[in-house]
């Protein structure tokens, strides 16, 4: 009958642990749990879970179920492998455990024990106070979890076959629900990446401020993906050079990222060899043997060691626009659990950073429409539009100051011809070419506008017509120096008003010019003023 009770308490404690197996996420609950099942239910007055900690290749003492004197000793107790193999050795396995007798291990060279207060006893078979008994939890895959440490056993003898049989599939199933416990936290913790990253998302519709929008990715790395510094760096289309957009941990002034880096600094850097999800996780010494010693790099604080933990690690992902160049990077360090980071983890990094790039294509679009609202968009010049309300507003302001300004209207002569020879896209080529000729041709204070097919003006304000002259010189001088081909046989005319001297509105002003435009074309003249 006895036996027959110890069998059912033995698999209630077996099912109890099995039921942790079912989706907990709290990984603390269920060591607590797994410790005081097996002390209750397989009748050990003390059992102590030393945890693998990857970040430190080492075990640690986590739960301590039972005698509070050894939990006092033991709770919080690291040692590595090294100092475990002694005793996981193949002498003392005994049907999946490892049962260590008294007189065959010296205890005073371990580094943190504990000693019940149990009467020795002659009995060969009566549990010895310097026994121990281990068990080991492995992963699904073969590595070590962790290793139950169980003591005390209160009927006072070395556990039986049955019971030791018992114990390890315990210790099976405990190692499931630690795995278990684990992979609910990673996929909780990729749940709440996903979360972020639609969040993320939304805001795309709602704000056009893309700096707003790249310190939301780096806040949303930081808080979904537990990397404490994060920043976004852009390529500056001019010189090539990655500046700072957005960061969190560091600051967009500090040494880091005030580095004079350029993309070519971090090209050797995207090799395929590194890539993991559109990531690339590069080894300290590979990245700097790859990267310039002439730039500084910041140095990781939170660092682990063993084959799992993040040793001073480089962590980039490229942000990449639709024709697949590369328009900047997110660089992303000091990971809060001091590990190496999971494929799913990288995954939701590179959705972060396809967010990033969305949000420049999208603010560059959204600025790009903005500017055509205002300007011609072959010649990139102000439009009719703008012209009107800018006339509109100098002739208020000359009415206000009494001073005058003046208004010249260009039109290209054979530029029909131009077309019919060489074709649209010559004469494209062409309005452009007179577009950049007329910016670079005025003072700061002047404008100009497209503000017909091949009908362009200038609104030049508090100027006299010896000015006028010299705009016009500037420009068609300008156009005899053009690349050869570009103003092939194309020359302008040009006619000038004066407000308000030659008209008192707006309208009549650009009838004048107009007039004195079309009077210079009949003449041959390159420039008439309105008479």
């Amino acid at each position: 009958m006895a036996k027959n009770q110890s069998t059912v308490t033995h698999l209630r404690g077996l099912l109890a642990v099995t039921s942790l197996v079912r989706g907990e996420d709290d990984l603390d609950a269920v060591l607590e749990a797994i410790a005081r099942t097996i002390a209750e239910c397989l009748g050990f007055g003390t059992v102590a879970i030393n945890l693998y900690r990857p970040a430190w290749d080492d075990f640690q003492v986590t739960n301590v179920y039972g005698n509070p004197g050894a939990r006092e000793a033991l709770l919080g107790d690291a040692r590595d492998l090294a100092s475990w193999r002694p005793l996981l050795d193949e002498r003392f396995l005994r049907r999946g455990a490892y049962l260590i007798p008294h007189e065959h291990f010296d205890w005073a060279a371990d580094v943190a024990t504990f000693v019940p207060d149990i009467e020795p006893s002659d009995d060969p078979n009566a549990w010895h106070p310097e026994d121990a008994l281990m068990v080991p939890m492995r992963h699904t895959a073969g590595h070590l979890l962790g290793i139950l440490s169980v003591d005390e056993p209160r009927s006072g003898r070395k556990p039986t076959d049955e019971e030791l049989d018992v114990l390890v599939a315990v210790a099976e199933h405990a190692a499931l629900a630690v795995e278990g416990a684990k992979a609910a936290a990673d996929a909780t913790r990729h749940r709440s990446a996903l979360e972020q990253l639609l969040r993320v998302s939304s805001r795309l519709s709602e704000r056009l401020d893309a700096d707003e929008i790249f310190q939301s990715v780096c806040e949303s790395v930081r808080d979904a993906l537990g990397f404490q510094h994060v920043a976004v760096e852009l390529v500056e289309p001019a010189t090539g050079r990655l500046q700072a957009q957005a960061a969190v941990g560091w600051a967009l002034g500090d040494e880091t990222l005030s580095a004079r880096m350029t993309l070519a600094d971090v090209t050797p850097l995207l090799d395929p060899e590194f890539e993991v999800e559109g990531c690339f996780l590069l080894p300290n010494d590979e990245a700097r043997r790859r990267f310039s010693a002439e730039v500084f790099v910041y140095r990781s604080k939170l660092n682990g060691r063993g084959p799992w933990a993040w040793n001073r690690h480089w962590l980039v992902v490229p942000l990449v626009d639709r024709v697949g160049a590369t328009i900047g990077v997110i660089w992303a360090d000091e990971p809060e659990d001091r590990l190496l980071p999971p494929r799913e983890r990288l995954q939701a990094l590179r959705l972060f950073a396809n967010q990033a790039a969305t949000a420049v294509a999208l603010v560059d679009h959204v600025q790009e429409l903005r500017f055509l609202a205002d300007h011609d968009p072959l010649t990139r010049l102000l439009n009719r539009r703008v012209f009107m309300e800018r006339l509109d507003s100098e002739a208020a302001r000359a009415d206000r100051s009494g001073r005058p300004f003046g208004l010249v209207l260009c039109d290209l002569d054979r530029f029909k011809l131009l077309n019919d020879s060489k074709g649209h896209l010559a004469g494209d080529e062409a309005l452009r070419q007179l577009g950049r000729i007329l910016v670079e041709s005025l003072r700061r204070s002047d404008e100009a506008f497209r503000i017909g097919g091949d009908e362009f003006a200038l609104v030049l304000p508090d100027t006299s017509p010896e000015a006028v002259r010299s705009v016009v010189a500037r420009v068609a001088a300008a156009m005899d120096q053009a690349p050869e081909g570009a103003l092939e046989g194309v020359r302008a005319s040009f006619g000038a008003a004066a407000y308000p001297s030659d008209a008192g509105h707006p309208e009549a002003l650009v009838h004048a010019a107009d007039e004195a435009l079309y009077e210079a074309k009949r003449a041959g003249e390159q420039l008439r003023f309105a008479a």
